[in-house]
């Protein structure tokens, strides 16, 4: 049975549905010479695929990549296979049960002398974990302190009960809930909170725990919250993008592609004429489909389809079980919608085929759609990106097609 989900943030920042999620454990390596698994073609390239994921995950469209995590200013470190790479997201997210036991990362401590425990709630469920420093490594790419969430750490077993009641009461603090061995939020923004930044603190995102079982809501101070990793690279930080070829409608067992940091940072990544869609302060952008504009959509690998609303649609609900929420056409349908850029829309065409008939050794179905009860929102998924080169540029980056936050391709 092949995994149905969509690890969207519900957050400050971007608002999103799910189905569900099912995975297994992964594979990692420690060394304590630095780590890392073999350099890309350049310095600032990681290879990612589409793959089934973690052993007996069976995720479909899910794109993962490997990250090396480092005990802070020490050549002890861990690559972790398996990271989903979500556009949709800022920071980096490791489940604990995937970390070897030297790797004991810091919890961050705040001015007021409270350890810092994050609660992510997804669209189908809740994260809760410490916020830990760690040294990061991607590639040839890395960079020092960084606000890392370790999610299901034992050492904070004990969930605020606004947490746990702030979505479907669904814990996913193990790599079998949470479908992949971590996550990298490498949306076009650098924190995942800057409002709790503020002097109330933000409901349900950030506690101080003194004790592992006395937690209170908390602001913090933009440095210390979970950070997109790329933002805080040497150099090749001012965005990323994605490149993945295109895929037949019948789907591929795997897909294999690049993650590229920078934006007219190197040879490799420089801009062409793609077209560029700005991002709002929100986070979302605006999409029109049947005559309808869209004000609270986004571009979204960590989507495994393009969720929507089609009254045409409607009558094509699957019916098996685990396909809940999801398009069966009798036929694979053609579809197109508009990106409304700075000036002008863009018209992009996509298809949504029969999500029953994908076959059990696939990973990647280019056609896999699904409801989206938000109403003015269009979810453009990890489909979105076969056969497109995706660049997500950073707020406040200057690029040579404009300034971020945008998403262009």
């Amino acid at each position: 049975m092949t995994a149905f989900f969509r690890r969207a943030l519900r957050g400050c920042f971007v608002l999103a549905l799910c189905v569900s999620a099912a995975s297994c454990g992964g594979g990692d390596t420690v060394s304590s010479n630095g780590g890392g698994g073999g350099v890309a073609a350049a310095n600032n390239v990681v290879d990612v695929a589409v793959t089934s994921g973690p052993s007996g995950a069976n995720s479909i469209n899910v794109l993962y990549t490997t990250v090396t995590l480092c005990l802070p200013g020490t050549s002890t470190c861990q690559t972790i296979d398996n990271i989903q790479v979500d556009t949709g997201s800022y920071g980096l997210r490791v489940l604990a049960s995937v970390l070897a036991q030297s790797m004991t990362f810091p919890v961050l401590t705040l001015a007021n002398g409270g350890p810092l425990v994050e609660c992510t709630s997804f669209v189908d469920g809740y994260s809760w974990g410490p916020v830990t420093i760690a040294d990061v490594k991607v590639s040839g790419e890395s960079a020092s302190s960084v606000p890392v969430q370790i999610i299901g750490d034992s050492r904070y077993p004990t969930v605020p009960t606004d947490c746990v009641n702030s979505t479907l009461p669904n814990a996913e603090d193990t790599v079998a809930a949470f479908g992949a061995n971590g996550l990298i939020g490498i949306g076009p923004f650098a924190q995942d909170c800057p409002a709790c930044a503020g002097g109330v603190p933000e409901p349900i995102v950030y506690y101080s725990c003194p004790t592992e079982s006395t937690c209170t809501g908390t602001t913090v101070p933009v440095a210390d919250q979970v950070t997109n990793p790329v933002t805080l690279f040497a150099t090749d930080n001012n965005g990323s993008i994605i490149t993945l070829p295109s895929v037949a409608t019948a789907g591929a067992a795997t897909v294999s592609g690049s993650l590229i940091f920078g934006i007219d940072t190197e040879s490799n990544n420089a801009s062409g004429t793609e077209t560029v869609v700005p991002v709002a302060a929100s986070g979302y952008l605006t999409s029109i489909f049947n005559g309808n504009t869209l004000d609270e959509s986004f571009i979204d690998s960590g989507s495994n389809a393009y969720f929507f609303s089609d009254s045409s649609l409607s009558s094509s609900a699957c019916q098996q079980q685990g396909f809940s929420g999801f398009y069966c056409p009798a036929s694979t349908t053609s579809l197109s919608g508009e990106m409304q850029l700075a000036s002008g829309t863009s018209t992009v065409d996509f298809e949504v085929s029969n999500a029953e008939q994908i076959s059990e050794s696939f990973a990647a179905f280019p056609g896999l759609g699904g409801t989206n009860a938000t109403p003015n929102s269009f979810d453009w998924g990890l489909p979105f990106f076969y056969g497109r080169r995706v660049a997500i540029a950073v707020e406040g980056s200057t690029t040579s097609v404009g300034s971020g936050p945008y998403i262009a391709y």
